[in-house]
């Protein structure tokens, strides 16, 4: 059991349902903050119990508004150190900004190298996040991360479906890896579609490699922003004679009116994680998957010491 004297789990406004099923699980209170806006905007922060000398686990992921979400954290991790707490970790179970991991063209920033030097600089002492966007991203980083995944878990849902003729699809090179690792969990074959990006946001498939015809794709992705990617990706399997797909995605940013793009015949289920908070109302096609005992476990391996590769089938990401 996690000592809840020496433990404090604080949640910011991004997800705090998510919090209170990691705290449910290590079964410790979660801790009592008081976050507000004052009229101009500015957030306030102030811990309502003492936290001196405590390894402090503060829950927020990076959704919309993300700069609003980024800021609270940075926040309240500057109120922990103040604190006197013994330990500052951030639990950043979506890290937003990982798309822009390195430059493309002339004159573009390294957004998330510039979020991993703030988070240091305000104060956190080890971060844990999920499934980045791009793993190289734990090197933008001068103190732990733990990256976790949430492949085991979306593994475990799908062969409880029963999928006839599984066949899994990336839909872009850069989740070949990841697509690779699913398929041999799945006993599958695999596939890529090859993809440019003409503007933000905005995908045109070009080719595919493997076979799909008469086979039901899983569709597996860091994430589902617009939805238009995943759109373009069903359209182009049905096209070569696939099955209705599955969706899978750890992060489900939904922005804009994805939720309703992807509600659509040809898509069987949409499979996400509650990395980021989800209205209560979605249709039931999209499944939510909870990390709660995976980030709970995370956080006991911390605090007690032992290996996180033990929470991984595959050792780890």
């Amino acid at each position: 059991m996690v000592d809840c004297e020496s433990t404090k789990i604080f949640s910011g406004t991004s997800n705090p349902k998510l919090a209170e099923r990691i705290s449910r699980v290590l079964g410790i209170p979660l801790g009592r903050i008081n976050i507000s806006r004052f009229k101009s905007g500015e957030v306030y922060c102030h811990y309502e119990e003492s936290i001196r000398n405590c390894d402090v686990f503060l829950v927020q992921s990076f959704s919309h508004p993300i700069n609003e979400n980024f800021v609270e954290l940075l926040v309240m991790i500057d109120a922990a150190k103040r604190a006197s707490a013994r330990t500052v970790n951030v639990i950043v179970p979506y890290y937003g900004y990982a798309r822009q991991e390195r430059k493309s063209k002339p004159r573009e920033p390294i957004s998330a190298k510039m979020v991993a030097d703030v988070l240091t600089t305000a104060g956190a002492r080890r971060v844990i996040t999920v499934d980045l966007h791009a793993p190289a991203i734990q090197g933008f980083f001068n103190i732990p991360v733990d990256h976790l995944t949430a492949l085991d878990m979306i593994v475990d849902y799908l062969k409880q479906q029963n999928i006839q003729n599984p066949v899994v699809v990336s839909p872009d090179a850069g989740r070949a890896s990841t697509a690779e690792r699913l398929a041999s969990y799945m006993n599958a074959p695999f596939a890529i579609m090859i993809k440019k990006r003409p503007a933000h946001n905005e995908s045109v498939i070009t080719h595919l490699i493997g076979d799909v015809e008469g086979q039901t794709p899983i569709i597996i992705e860091d994430l589902i922003d617009t939805g238009s990617t995943i759109v373009n990706v069903v359209e182009g399997l049905k096209e070569r004679g696939a099955n209705d797909a599955y969706v899978c995605a750890t992060h489900g940013l939904f922005s804009e009116n994805a939720i309703q793009k992807l509600d659509r015949p040809d898509v069987k289920e949409i499979i996400v994680t509650d990395t980021i908070a989800q209205p209560e109302n979605l249709s039931p096609k999209f499944k939510i998957l909870s990390l709660d005992h995976l980030l709970a476990d995370a956080i006991r391996i911390i605090v007690q010491g032992g290996s996180i590769s033990t929470l991984f089938k595959s050792g780890g990401v």
